[in-house]
């Protein structure tokens, strides 16, 4: 047996698919010394931004999504073959103990091709309803690690029998966060004030910036400042609106220390995204959840609901309009501001929920297949 085992970590995109990957890969960093970790990721360069402050090795795939067009699948086929091509040559060379499935596009080829060429796999499948790619890969999984209990009435029969549910990794440097006043000083804002935290995950969510830019300078906000993260898209757009509104904010377009938003924020208004929902509830912070409204199976309302069920956020649809989204928040807005009693009473729901230990489980399943 080689000194040395590599594990292959594919997916990419958005922070959403690479982050649980970065929590594994740094547990097994400091338990693993004999473990060397691996991304196969995308191009976008979203990927690099998050992947090289890490240390880890990346390798940009060719993959990109598919789109339902003659040329867009076209498109998608041709780099689905370079991608084949790669991994194949890599798997070859690099010979892998296992490989990590993160999910979305870029996780498809690394799983697949592993798999037939019997090499252990397992996929993160952080959303209550798996995606398309998900589901195409449990076929070709050994585990399934998932966030939620209640995946298991979303998969085939023939399947569940591969599910761990371990939770969503995120990194421990979110969950062991550092002290608010130091948090708050690296982040421009006053420690004393309460923070109320707009984000739409790292790409940022047009719906929910307008809704804010929208609502936020008529609101009374005495004793609470904002903290926005826009997204680099939308960032200009945002800081422009607050300081035409003559309203303060901290508008950061993204940034990778997170451990820092969450040790200030006392309440979010937040896209339900997989990861967002496994730092709100690790990090007990009491939130108001837009799910993204564009995808057909409305996969974050679905994990909305589970922290709304739970007493740790409250649903509110997104009306893809930001007058209609902001006149909707305002008494949601409004009541929970004034509050203390019902914003504790979330956080504490939302810490019940939390699996902050997820990362340790996801790589103990790995360790127990390159055992």
């Amino acid at each position: 047996m080689p000194d040395s085992k590599t594990i292959l970590f594919a997916g990419g995109g958005t922070g959403g698919h690479l982050y649980p990957g970065i929590a594994v890969a740094e547990v097994l960093r400091e338990s693993r010394p004999d473990v060397k970790c691996v991304f196969l990721c995308t191009q976008r360069e979203i990927d690099r931004t998050i992947l090289e402050p890490t240390g880890f090795e990346f390798i940009p795939q060719p993959i990109v999504p598919p789109v339902s067009t003659v040329s867009g699948l076209l498109k998608f086929w041709k780099a689905w073959r370079e991608t084949k091509d790669l991994v194949r040559k890599i798997i070859r060379d690099r010979k892998p103990a296992a490989v990590l499935g993160l999910g979305g596009y870029a996780a498809g080829v690394g799983v697949k091709i592993a798999s037939l060429m019997k090499i252990p796999t397992a996929i993160v499948n952080p959303d209550v309803v798996p995606g398309k790619a998900n589901k195409f890969l449990m076929q070709y999984s050994t585990f399934v690690c998932c966030q939620f209990d209640k995946t298991a009435e979303h998969v085939s029969p023939a399947h569940r029998g591969k599910l761990k549910i371990t939770g969503c990794p995120i990194r421990a440097s979110i969950t062991s966060h550092p002290p608010r006043e130091e948090s708050a000083k690296r982040l421009g804002l006053d420690p004393n004030l309460k923070t109320l935290l707009i984000t739409g995950a790292s790409l940022g969510a047009q719906t929910i910036n307008e809704a804010a830019i929208t609502l936020l300078p008529t609101l009374p906000l005495t004793g609470w400042q904002i903290l926005h993260l826009s997204g680099k898209d939308h960032a200009a757009m945002v800081r422009t609106a607050y300081r035409e509104k003559e309203t303060a904010a901290q508008v950061i377009d993204f940034t990778p220390a997170m451990a820092d938003v969450w040790a200030v924020a006392d309440l979010a208004i937040s896209r339900s995204g997989a990861s967002s929902c496994a730092e709100l509830t690790a990090c007990g912070v009491p939130s108001i959840l837009m799910p993204y409204p564009y995808h057909k199976d409305l996969h974050q309302r679905a994990n909305a609901k589970v922290l709304a069920d739970g007493g740790a956020a409250i649903l509110m649809d997104d009306e893809k309009d930001k007058q209609k989204n902001a006149d909707k928040l305002r008494p949601i807005l409004q009541s929970l501001l004034q509050d203390g009693a019902r914003q504790s009473a979330m956080a504490a729901a939302a810490q019940k929920l939390g699996r902050p230990d997820a990362a340790k489980a996801v790589a103990d399943v790995l360790a127990g297949m390159i055992r």
